[in-house]
């Protein structure tokens, strides 16, 4: 984020969605005065209430947002105004009905919920550019707003659109990459099963078919799926910019929408933000939250981002929405301004009585302000006003993971050896082992520098391209240590497989190829024999998944004692190369099974391993003079943790800061580590 953008100086921005909309003029006064109370100076505004402002096409009525943002203005609340092109109102579709979006199945989608629209509609391409324009020129100069939030969670609920105008468009999306017919059989392999075309007006969206449908059309198709709805953004932010300088952001929703390259989005924004969910079956979310926060400052290229969403207690839209207990929201909020976030926002400000979502969580319950949950979100804005000399520091890390979101489409696709080895699954693996080891990592894209990393960790790189194998393999050359999980490199960016077999590109920088996958069946296990370089043997068990393997150089460090791969074939394989280290895993290993491994991993990469704090995650925060040290403990016990500084929360001195079950503390140091 550049600074000159950000409009809170030394302070971290704290607040939520703001919808008054909802509610009777009288409980703007009461909202505004309890905002003060709670610490909040930012809000987002306007996200849903497009049948509220534009009441008939091209009809606009802005008397109650004009009164609300100076009311905000005048409780010093500062604005993220939002256009509301998410949920257009029913006077739109009730004119441009055909500009609903069609799922797979041919059904339209009816009104009545969010994200309704075609991203190919010209009538909703009018209709959201003529809003942003009417917006972005009212509100650009009033002094509330400081930023503009164009849509909401693009690609949710709809990202796939099926309709006549978006096959049109997904037709001229094919000429303009492959410029005729011949180029597009050809990539896709349509001489399989008889696919092959001879006219760009024959080709339909890849919808229900009666066996499985061409891969490479559907990567191709989820491709111009994210290019459709980000063209939309385009739309709405060179509308507003047009009339107003502030910055504009869309808020993503990183490693949990499948259907946005975030790599190419970011581009696009001039501040990342991000919204993210804890997933209630997940007893260790707070993993796969910091998992979310790490990739969302690394789209944003190390820079500090916008926590634009998050929940204070249960959301409403999982099978089990889990409360938060006493101390979680806090720990919450404060892992994502460890990982880069200058802002924590929530959904929403007060809970709503009707909807769909009035049974998800708010910074004012429906339990009222003697609540505990009123009490937590008044305590964290509190404790925030401590921590606004971190706002604008960056996150330093020497470990790599790759994260590919074209991989990801290709890899989920039907009809691979195992439908129970996922891209997500395998990300959340590697990335939790790390974690448990107390390596702080930043994501990359197999094409990125990847020089700077000391370690970097390929966990599901099913799509590789051949240039982006060769950059791996000169960083391992150059002295870096390099980590590649199971059914890696097995396609190139068509889903075709490489011409060399499996894994082919890979070959010079691992020392093996594999000459078949062999997937286990659900009961199946496989022991492999992994010889550490202290000597001691581990019996590690696999599932899912094993490979059999041909050597190029490798040194065998793991053997397959049983199971579909020959006894004694290799499994896990280290091979020596320029400077640096090439590390292959071909079998699916769990968390646990992966620590003997990557205890070898991190001694060929000079790092160190500190399982002793698995549990507590020790963060950091640098600006040029000074470091902030996050300290959170996800323990049912006390821990004390040698670090000189000063506590930021007491202002007091300290050697060694003590962290209560659940609880969390920062810390500022210098540089070298003195006070």
């Amino acid at each position: 984020m550049s600074q000159q953008f950000w409009p809170f100086s030394k302070s971290i921005a704290y607040g939520g969605d703001y919808n008054p909309e909802q509610w009777p003029r009288e409980v703007w006064d009461e909202d505004v005065k309890l905002m003060r109370e709670a610490g909040v100076n930012f809000v987002s505004v306007g996200i849903f209430s497009w049948a509220m402002i534009e009441i008939s096409e091209n009809e606009y009525d802005f008397s109650w947002l004009d009164e609300l943002l100076d009311l905000l203005h005048a409780h010093e609340i500062k604005v993220d105004l939002a256009t509301p092109t998410a949920s257009p109102p029913a006077w739109f579709f009730a004119a441009y009905p055909h500009a609903r979006a069609i799922n797979a199945d041919g059904v339209p989608m009816g009104f009545g919920s969010r994200g309704m629209a075609s991203h190919s509609s010209p009538e909703y391409h009018e209709a959201i550019v003529r809003y942003a324009n009417k917006i972005s020129r009212r509100y650009a100069d009033h002094p509330a707003v400081v930023m503009w939030h164009v849509h909401n969670e693009y690609g949710v609920p709809v990202g796939e659109d099926f309709s006549e105008q978006s096959v049109q468009a997904w037709r001229r999306w094919l000429q303009e990459k492959y410029t005729d017919i011949a180029g597009v059989n050809e990539a896709w392999g349509t001489a399989f099963w008889g696919q092959r075309y001879t006219t760009f007006d024959h080709i339909p969206a890849p919808a229900r078919t009666p066996s499985a449908a061409n891969p490479a059309m559907q990567l191709d198709w989820a491709r111009f799926t994210d290019d459709q709805i980000r063209a939309c953004f385009i739309r709405e932010r060179d509308a507003i910019r047009a009339h107003a300088s502030q910055p504009i952001t869309t808020n993503f929703m990183a490693h949990q929408a499948w259907n946005t390259d975030l790599w190419k989005w970011a581009k696009e924004v001039d501040i990342v933000s991000d919204d993210h969910y804890l997933w209630s079956p997940d007893p260790d979310a707070h993993i796969g939250l910091a998992l979310a926060a790490d990739l969302t400052r690394s789209v944003a290229g190390g820079k500090p981002w916008v926590l634009m969403e998050h929940s204070t207690s249960a959301v409403n839209w999982q099978g089990r929405n889990i409360a938060k207990r006493p101390g979680e929201m806090h720990r919450n909020a404060l892992t994502h301004v460890a990982r880069g976030a200058d802002a924590v926002m929530f959904f929403q400000w007060r809970a709503s009585r009707r909807g769909a979502e009035k049974f998800h969580s708010a910074m004012v319950p429906h339990a009222g302000t003697n609540s505990r949950i009123f009490q937590e979100v008044k305590s964290l804005g509190q404790n925030l006003q401590y921590y606004g000399a971190v706002q604008g520091s960056l996150v330093r890390n020497n470990v790599a993971i790759l994260y590919d979101w074209e991989s990801l489409w290709a890899q989920d696709l039907e009809w691979r050896p195992s439908d129970a080895l996922g891209f997500r699954e395998q990300m959340r693996t590697y990335y939790e082992r790390l974690w448990r080891d107390g390596i702080s990592v930043d994501f990359a894209h197999p094409s990125h520098d990847l020089s700077s990393y000391e370690l970097v960790v390929a966990p599901a790189s099913y799509l590789l391209r051949s240039e982006d194998a060769e950059n791996l393999t000169r960083y391992v050359e150059n002295g870096g240590t390099l980590v590649v999980a199971c059914f890696a490199a097995a396609v190139d960016e068509y889903d075709a497989v490489h011409p060399d077999g499996f894994g082919a590109p890979l070959k010079t920088a691992l020392g093996v190829s594999v000459e078949e996958y062999l997937p286990l069946r659900e009961s199946e296990t496989s022991t492999i024999n992994y010889q550490a370089s202290s000597g001691q043997h581990h019996a590690l068990t696999a599932t899912i998944w094993t490979e059999d393997l041909t050597l190029f150089g490798a040194k065998v460090v793991g053997q397959y004692e049983d199971g579909p791969a020959a006894e004694s074939a290799p499994a896990i394989t280290r091979n020596a190369l320029g400077a640096g280290h090439g590390w292959y895993i071909s079998a699916n290993l769990s968390v646990t099974e992966l620590a003997p491994v990557f205890s070898d991993i991190y001694a060929d990469a000079n790092l160190s391993a500190h399982r002793e704090l698995d549990g507590v995650e020790i963060l950091r925060r640098h600006h040029q003079d000074a470091e902030y040290v996050f300290v959170i403990n996800h323990l049912n016990e006390v821990v004390e943790i040698p670090l000189v500084g000063r506590n930021m929360l007491t202002n007091e001195p300290a050697d060694s800061v003590t962290v209560d079950a659940g609880g969390y503390a920062v810390v500022q140091t210098s540089q070298n580590g003195e006070r």
